[in-house]
C-alpha cells in the first residue's frame, strides 16, 4: 500500500488525467449507447413462472405488459353517460393505435362489462402490450400516458396504473443525492476544522467514482438483467460509503501532517493505515453483495453486482485519485488557522484526549453494565422483526399526486383493493374434457371465500392454453392475499380431479408473492456465506479469532435492528407521516438482503477502523514492555481505550455522514429508497453509537488480552494481512 500511495503522490498529474480520462470516456459510452434495463423476474420452478412460460409459448397477446387506464365520473356524472363515453371511447381508440399495443378492452364492449363498477362511478380499460414492461420504453408508456389523460374533462378524470407507468414516473434520487452531500460537507467542515478544501475531497472523489459507476451501469445493463433501480441504489451506497472511505484517509493525513510529517509521509502513511481499512471494509462490501448471486434469482444479479462496481469505484479512486489530490492540496488540507497553528507552535502528536477519551474511560469503568445495557437495548429494537412480513409495496406507496397512485385508489373505491392486483389462472387444454374441468375448477374458485369475480376462460389463438382472470378482495399486500393463492392453488386439483393438466396462478400479485418466498428460503444460506467469508477475511486482518467472531456477531444485530425498525415504521406505520410514507404495507421482499449485504460491508468500515487502531495501540503497548499476564489486562484496557479515544471522532462523523446521505432519501418519491435509506440510517444509527461505541469496546475489556491472540498452528497457514503488520514502522 506505502509504494501505491507513494507513486500516486510522485505521479498526481498522471494518476487524475487518467481517472478524468476514464470519467469522460464512459459517461461518453454511456450517453451514446443509452441504457437496456430489465424489471423482469424470472423464478424458475414456481407456479407463477409455470404460468408465465404457457403463456409465452401459446398465447403472446395475452403476456406482455398490462396497464389500466381507470376512468372516473366527475360532477354526479354516470361513466355509461354520454359526456363520458363518448371522450373515453375517443382517446382509447387512440391507445389502440399506438406501435406497441396488442389490444384494448373496452368497459364500454361487451368482453369488458364488469369493468364497470356497480355505482357506475368508477370503470377501467386493460391494455396490453406486445412486449413485457422491460422492453416498454419511457417514451412510449409517455404516450400511452398522454394519449388516455386526453379524455380528461370537466366529468372524467382518467388515471393509469401498471409496471410501464410506474417505470415511466420513476424519477430516481434526484434532490436526495444533493441534499446529502450539502449535509455531509457540513459535517466535514466541522470535523476538519473549516478546511474547505479537505472538505471537498471526499465528495469530489465519491463524485468520479459514481458518474464512472453509474455509466458502467448503464453499459452492463445491455450484458446482463439489471433493473432500473440498480443505479440508484448504487449512487446512495456509492455516497455513503465514498465520502466515509475519504474521511478516514484524509483524517489521517491531516494527523499526520499536524505531527510535522511531511506531506508525501503523511500520505503514505494514511494510505498504508486507513487505507487499508478502505480495502478491507470495501472488499467486505463487495463479498457481501456479490454474495446474492448464491440466492439464484436473477433479478439481483444486476442490483448486486451494479452495487459491487460502484463500490470498488469509490474504493480504487480513494486509494489512488484522493492520494493523487492530496499532492496538489498540500498544505491547503489544513484550513488557514491550524497552519498557522502548527507555523507557531510546532508540531503537536495526535493523542487520545477529550470527550472520546472520557466515553473511553467510561466504558472500561463501567464494562458489565454497558454490555448488559447495550446489548439488551439492541435486541428489544429487533424483536420486531420476527413478525416482519415480505411482499411488494406496489402503487398504494406511491406519491399521492402520482398516477399510479390515483389509479389504485379510484379502482379501490370502485372495485375493492383486489382490482390492483388480479391473478392469472392459466391451464393447458388438450381435449374437451380438460375445458370443462377447468370450467369445473372456475366455478369453484368463484365460490371461495376472498374472490370477487372470476371471468370466463379465453382459449389462445391456437387452441392450446385456457386463461381466466381472477379479482381477489384484498389488495395485492395483505395477508389474505397471500393465503388466497394458495389455497387457489391447492384447489386446482380437488376440482378438476385426476387426469387433467395443472392450473398455474401467474401474474404480477402471485409472482411478487413467489419472490419473496423464494428469498426468504435463500436467506439463511446467503446470510451464512457472507458471514463465513467476511470472518475469514477478517482473521486474516486482525490475526485473531475472537474479534472477527464478536463483529459477525455485531453486525448481525445491527442488521436485525434495522429490520424490526422497518417493519415497525413500514408495516406497522409507526412515524410514517412523520416520514411522509403514503401507505403502509409489507416491506418490499428483496430490501433485506440488500440491507444485509450493504450493511454488513458498512458495519466492517467501523469495525476494521476501531479496532485495527487499537492493535495499534496494543502492539505499541506490548512492545514498550512485556510484562505479565495482569500487565497484559491492562495493556488490553490501555488499548481498547485509547484506539476507542482516538477514532471516536471520526467514527461519530462518519455514522453522521452516512445517517444524513441516507436519511436524505427518504424526501425521494421512490418508496423502495425510503425503505432501503431508512433501513440504513437507522442500522448505522445503531451499529455507531450503540455497538462500536458502546457494546464492542465493552466486550473488548471483557475479554481481555485474549482478543489478540491466534492459534499457533492457524498463525502458520493464514496469510498475513494485517495492518499493524505493515504499518509497524510508519507508528512507530
Amino acid at each position: 500500500m506505502s509504494r501505491l500511495a507513494h507513486w500516486c503522490f510522485l505521479h498526481r498529474r498522471a494518476v487524475v488525467a487518467g481517472w478524468l480520462l476514464i470519467l469522460v470516456v464512459t459517461v461518453a459510452l454511456s450517453q451514446s449507447i443509452g441504457s437496456k434495463y430489465n424489471e423482469s423476474v424470472s423464478l424458475p420452478g414456481t407456479d407463477s413462472q409455470a404460468a408465465v412460460n404457457l403463456l409465452t409459448d401459446n398465447f403472446p397477446s395475452a403476456s406482455g405488459e398490462g396497464d389500466q387506464i381507470v376512468i372516473e365520473a366527475e360532477g354526479g356524472a354516470d361513466v355509461r353517460s354520454d359526456q363520458v363515453q363518448q371522450p373515453v371511447t375517443a382517446a382509447l381508440s387512440k391507445v389502440a393505435a399506438i406501435p406497441g399495443i396488442a389490444s384494448v378492452v373496452s368497459p364500454y364492449s361487451q368482453q369488458g362489462a364488469t369493468q364497470i363498477s356497480k355505482d357506475g362511478s368508477v370503470a377501467f380499460a386493460a391494455v396490453n402490450w406486445k412486449m413485457k414492461a422491460a422492453d416498454v420504453t419511457k417514451s412510449d408508456a409517455r404516450k400511452l400516458i398522454d394519449t388516455a389523460k386526453s379524455a380528461d374533462g370537466p366529468n372524467v378524470r382518467i388515471s393509469l396504473g401498471g409496471q410501464s407507468i410506474e417505470n415511466e414516473e420513476s424519477a430516481g434520487p434526484g434532490v436526495s443525492v444533493v441534499v446529502g452531500a450539502i449535509a455531509a460537507l457540513v459535517i466535514l467542515l466541522i470535523v476538519f476544522g473549516g478546511a474547505l478544501f479537505a472538505s471537498l475531497m471526499p465528495l469530489v472523489t465519491a463524485a468520479v467514482a459514481l458518474l464512472i459507476g453509474t455509466s458502467l451501469i448503464s453499459l452492463l445493463s445491455h450484458v446482463m438483467d439489471t433493473p432500473s433501480v440498480s443505479s440508484d441504489l448504487a449512487v446512495l451506497i456509492g455516497l455513503g460509503v465514498g465520502i466515509d472511505y475519504g474521511l478516514f484517509i484524509i483524517s489521517r493525513h491531516r494527523g499526520s501532517v499536524k505531527a510535522g510529517r511531511s506531506y508525501e509521509d503523511s500520505t503514505v502513511l494514511a494510505v498504508n493505515t486507513s487505507g487499508r481499512t478502505v480495502l478491507f471494509a470495501g472488499m467486505t462490501v463487495c463479498i457481501a453483495l456479490l454474495g446474492q448471486f448464491a440466492l439464484g434469482v436473477d433479478y439481483l444479479y444486476g442490483v448486486s453486482a451494479a452495487s459491487a462496481l460502484t463500490v470498488a469505484l469509490t474504493m480504487a479512486t480513494a486509494l489512488t485519485f484522493l492520494p493523487a489530490m492530496l499532492g496538489f492540496l498540500g498544505p491547503k488540507t489544513l484550513s488557514r488557522r491550524e497552519r498557522r497553528a502548527l507555523a507557531e507552535k510546532g508540531p503537536v502528536a495526535e493523542d487520545a484526549s477529550g470527550f472520546w477519551l472520557r466515553w473511553g474511560k467510561f466504558v472500561e469503568r463501567r464494562r458489565v453494565p454497558v454490555a448488559a445495557g447495550a446489548l439488551a437495548l439492541v435486541v428489544v429494537i429487533g424483536l420486531p422483526l420476527f413478525s416482519l412480513r415480505l411482499g411488494s409495496s406496489g402503487a398504494a406507496t406511491d406519491p399521492p399526486d402520482s398516477t399510479t397512485h390515483q389509479a389504485y385508489a379510484a379502482l379501490s373505491r370502485g372495485f375493492g383493493p383486489g382490482y390492483n392486483g388480479p391473478f392469472q389462472l392459466v391451464t393447458e387444454v388438450n381435449s374437451p374434457s380438460d375445458a370443462q374441468a377447468f370450467d369445473t375448477f372456475l366455478a369453484a374458485a368463484a365460490k371461495e371465500p376472498g374472490v370477487v369475480l372470476v371471468t370466463p376462460p379465453t382459449t389462445s389463438p391456437n387452441g392450446k392454453v385456457a386463461l381466466a382472470i381472477l379479482y381477489p378482495s384484498t389488495g395485492p399486500g395483505a395477508k389474505a392475499t397471500v393465503s388466497l393463492v394458495s389455497d387457489i392453488r391447492g384447489l386446482a386439483p380437488k376440482a378438476e380431479g385426476p387426469g387433467h393438466p395443472a392450473v398455474h396462478v401467474g401474474g404480477v400479485t402471485p409472482a411478487n408473492i413467489d419472490f419473496s418466498r423464494v428469498l426468504s428460503e435463500k436467506l439463511p444460506l446467503f446470510i451464512a456465506v457472507v458471514v463465513v467469508l467476511a470472518f475469514l477475511l477478517l482473521v486474516t486482518v486482525f490475526r485473531s479469532l475472537l474479534i472477527p467472531l464478536v463483529a459477525a456477531v455485531m453486525n448481525l444485530l445491527s442488521v436485525g435492528a434495522a429490520l424490526g425498525a422497518m417493519n415497525v415504521v413500514f408495516t406497522w406505520g409507526w412515524g410514517d407521516s412523520i416520514l411522509n410514507i403514503p401507505a403502509t404495507g409489507p416491506v418490499d421482499a428483496f430490501i433485506p438482503v440488500l440491507l444485509f449485504s450493504v450493511l454488513f460491508g458498512l458495519s466492517m468500515d467501523y469495525e476494521v477502523y476501531l479496532v485495527s487502531r487499537m492493535q495499534e495501540e496494543w502492539h505499541l503497548r506490548r512492545r514498550a514492555r512485556n510484562g505479565s499476564h495482569a500487565d497484559q489486562v491492562l495493556d488490553n484496557h490501555w488499548a481498547v481505550t485509547h484506539g476507542q479515544g482516538k477514532t471516536g471522532r471520526v467514527v461519530a462523523a462518519a455514522a453522521g455522514i452516512m445517517i444524513l446521505v441516507f436519511g436524505s432519501f427518504l424526501i425521494s418519491d421512490d418508496h423502495v429508497l425510503k425503505e432501503f435509506g431508512f433501513g440504513l440510517g437507522f442500522a448505522v444509527l445503531v451499529d455507531a453509537l450503540i455497538i462500536r461505541g458502546l457494546l464492542v469496546p465493552a466486550l473488548m475489556h471483557l475479554i481481555g488480552p485474549a482478543n489478540w491472540v491466534m492459534p499457533r498452528w492457524l498463525e502458520r497457514i493464514v496469510p498475513n494481512f494485517s495492518i499493524e503488520a505493515a504499518t509497524r514502522k510508519e507508528v512507530q
